[in-house]
């Protein structure tokens, strides 16, 4: 199976057009097949009431990292995601996404996505997508 890269237009499709992580404040940091890995500060409108980063605002960090990864291979939309919340984070933290390919098929892919605090391992994530076949 010849593996695609499609970063470069994956990229530009990102910066010029992805409204929702971008009014979050996402910034991609680094793309490339099978990889992507974006970073966000968390913002005190981002917490819960106890004070702590939402969990939908981590998750659409990783989600993104996730939709970014998957996508450098081609149209592909999310299956299924499972994330594990480690430790808390607040106002102020900047995290930092990696989302990695670890299977790639004709039809589905599988990605790994971490999200950091510095060194420090905040979330682990884990997602299928199926694969639409390759961009025209």
């Amino acid at each position: 199976m010849e593996k695609v890269d499609c970063s470069a237009e994956i990229e530009a499709c990102y910066r010029r057009q992805d409204r929702f992580p971008l009014s979050l404040g996402i910034q991609l940091e680094e793309i490339r097949a099978g990889y992507a890995r974006v970073s966000m500060e968390i913002k005190e409108e981002m917490t819960n009431f106890h004070g702590i980063t939402h969990g939908g605002a981590l998750f659409a960090l990783a989600d993104t990292a996730f939709g970014l990864a998957s996508n450098t291979r081609g149209p592909a939309v999310a299956l299924q995601v499972s994330i594990n919340f480690i430790k808390a984070t607040r106002p102020g933290d900047r995290l930092t996404a990696t989302a990695q390919e670890e299977y790639l098929t004709r039809s589905t892919g599988i990605y790994q996505i971490s999200v950091t605090r510095g060194e420090e391992l905040v979330a682990l994530i884990r997602g299928t997508v199926f694969r639409k076949g390759p961009r025209k």
